[in-house]
């Protein structure tokens, strides 16, 4: 990577002692700017620190022996150093006097755009976003450079401020064959643009700072007629362009729209929704976060529909070790909020790997356990049932997770509930006796239990579950069967024929004497009538949240139930297999 800045030209316009000074700092070299305000300390700035030069302030005379040795000032108040980058932009008082100076150091860097050139090679348009100061002029005046010189394109910069291509009428060798329109006054940037088109038959358009709304639209139209189009625009993310009303043309234009009721259904969304109105001025959007650090959208129409749904969207990652080196990554949002990003060769490892449960997709029945349990009806026998089941499971340690199954795969198996009740998915593990550890981080996790209508309406899990290679099991409600089943599915553990006694412990935890008592005569009513004779029973009238109990319990035996009456008298109906 090559740098010529042409610095001593920007020293030679300051005062001789604040000269001498940067001619012989250690940090000259990466010298960003030099402010100069009326009765203040001149200044300094690096890119990560700011030093005072001097300790005398900066008088009227000093402000204005700079300015006699700059450009003339434009109607956005900057000027420039003759065939330099260099930017200086001044500061005035309510009289219009010049009372503030800011000498920005202008750098042609050349291969700043490694990370993109293949993007730019693409003769798509191309849109740069980031905050000031991160290098978004001196990638523009690289990029026409290339198209100009090494893709041989016919390339024409709209310099509304001289900043891409210097200061004069020669413009700066740094944009290469390139060719530079001057803009008069800023308000007429959209003007030139569509003059370019017209007059000069480029292939290329170059524009830097498209920030008004007759810009986006000149943008817009430049597009339409096959013209490639690179340039800046002001917002750190294609966010904040969606929500900017001036600039949201330039990626396709935000509109509120009525869907009718089986669309909205099917989406899973509210009737009245926002969406993209047109295609995307621009094809592909940067994002430069750091100067050796861009997020890359390949696509902004997808990215911005995605926003618009409430998805995050995964772009390219794409940075530069000292070597140059371009390394392309996939960012990714994980459900519990923690960014990672995803090799582009998928090759991310999760935080623990485990040997056979991804690559054989099935895991074989665990050894069954040979533990007789009594019956239980009270609170007593339930927490001796229960002390005996935590003895049973024990805390899974380091050497624990050592243990491998059947297929090479760790045990326990770690599951990532999304959906489900956590409490209950602990309570399950926890009497059963299962091999079992939930976690929240998705990126440590063998497989996903979920519920099927929050998989059903969030592409975004199934994107990530896909990427991560981590198997999703789907149930179709949280409650204790459901959950039972799905853990059984996942250790593939075959169902018993006969409901195991610690199973019924489930419904009992943490239950009231009432609730108890509402469980228990189900029990009996499945045990004694409804399985041996194949005839269906009423129960007594029960609140819903116990007859609710009731029917998870009833579903346990494979059975259907169904309440009916109205309150306080609605029961439940068992019914024979």
């Amino acid at each position: 990577m090559t740098i010529t800045d042409d610095l001593q030209k920007l020293l030679d316009i300051l005062p001789q002692d604040l000269r001498q000074i940067l001619e012989k700092h250690p940090q000259r070299d990466s010298l960003v700017e030099v402010v100069l305000d009326l009765g203040r300390r001149p200044e300094a700035r690096f890119p990560h620190q700011a030093e005072y030069l001097s300790e005398i302030p900066v008088t009227q005379n000093v402000i204005d022996d700079c300015i006699q040795r700059v450009g003339n000032f434009g109607g956005d108040n900057r000027a420039g150093i003759e065939q330099t980058l260099h930017r200086i932009s001044a500061i005035r008082n309510r009289n219009g006097k010049i009372i503030g100076l800011t000498c920005r150091v202008g750098r042609a860097v050349f291969g700043t755009i490694g990370m993109i050139r293949d993007l730019v090679e693409t003769g798509k348009s191309i849109l740069m976003l980031g905050r000031p100061g991160v290098g978004k002029t001196t990638a523009l005046r690289e990029i026409a450079r290339v198209l100009a010189d090494e893709l041989n394109k016919r390339v024409v910069i709209i310099d509304t401020s001289n900043e891409i291509a210097g200061d004069g009428d020669v413009p700066h060798p740094a944009i290469g064959k390139a060719r530079r329109m001057q803009v008069a006054h800023p308000e007429l940037q959209h003007q030139v643009m569509i003059e370019a088109v017209e007059n000069h038959m480029p292939e290329v358009i170059v524009i830097d700072e498209i920030g008004t709304a007759l810009e986006a639209l000149a943008a817009r139209t430049i597009a339409e007629r096959g013209v490639q189009l690179v340039g800046t625009a002001h917002g750190n993310q294609i966010e904040n362009l969606i929500k900017n009303p001036t600039l949201s043309d330039l990626v396709g234009g935000i509109q509120a729209v009525t869907l009718g009721d089986d669309e909205a259904r099917r989406r899973g969304s509210q009737k009245t929704v926002l969406e993209r109105k047109a295609p995307p001025t621009f094809e592909i959007a940067v994002e430069m976060l750091e100067r050796q650090r861009w997020v890359v959208h390949e696509s902004v129409a997808d990215t911005v529909d995605s926003l618009l749904r409430g998805h995050q969207p995964s772009p390219q990652v794409r940075t530069v070790d000292e070597s140059g080196k371009v390394k392309i990554t996939r960012q990714l949002t994980p459900l519990n909020g923690r960014s990672q990003t995803l090799a582009k060769e998928e090759s991310f490892v999760p935080a623990r790997q485990s040997n056979g449960w991804r690559s054989s997709g099935q895991m074989q029945p665990l050894p069954p356990v040979n533990t007789e349990l009594p019956k239980l009806t009270r609170h007593n026998e339930f927490d001796r049932l229960l002390d005996e089941s935590f003895n049973y499971f024990g805390d899974f340690d380091e050497a624990d997770s050592k243990l491998a199954g059947p297929n090479g795969e760790d045990l326990p198996l770690h599951i990532y509930p999304y959906g489900v009740s956590r409490g209950q998915l602990e309570q399950v593990v926890e009497v059963l006796s299962l091999p079992v550890v939930l976690t929240k981080d998705i990126d440590s996790a063998d497989a996903i239990l979920a519920l099927r209508s929050h998989v059903k309406n969030h592409a975004k899990l199934r994107q990530m579950a896909k990427a991560r290679q981590v198997p999703i099991h789907m149930i179709k409600s949280s409650t204790i069967p459901q959950i039972t089943r799905g853990l059984r599915r996942l250790l593939n553990i075959d169902d018993p024929e006969v409901t195991d006694d610690r199973e019924l412990q489930l419904f009992l935890h943490s239950a009231s004497d009432d609730e108890i008592d509402a469980l228990e005569e189900a029990r009996l009513a499945v045990e004694n009538i409804v399985i041996p004779k194949g005839q269906p029973v009423e129960l007594l009238p029960r609140s819903p949240q116990v007859r609710k109990m009731q029917h998870e319990l009833v579903e346990h035996y494979r059975l259907k139930s169904h309440s009916f009456g109205e309150e306080p008298n609605r029961r439940l109906r068992i019914y024979p297999a």
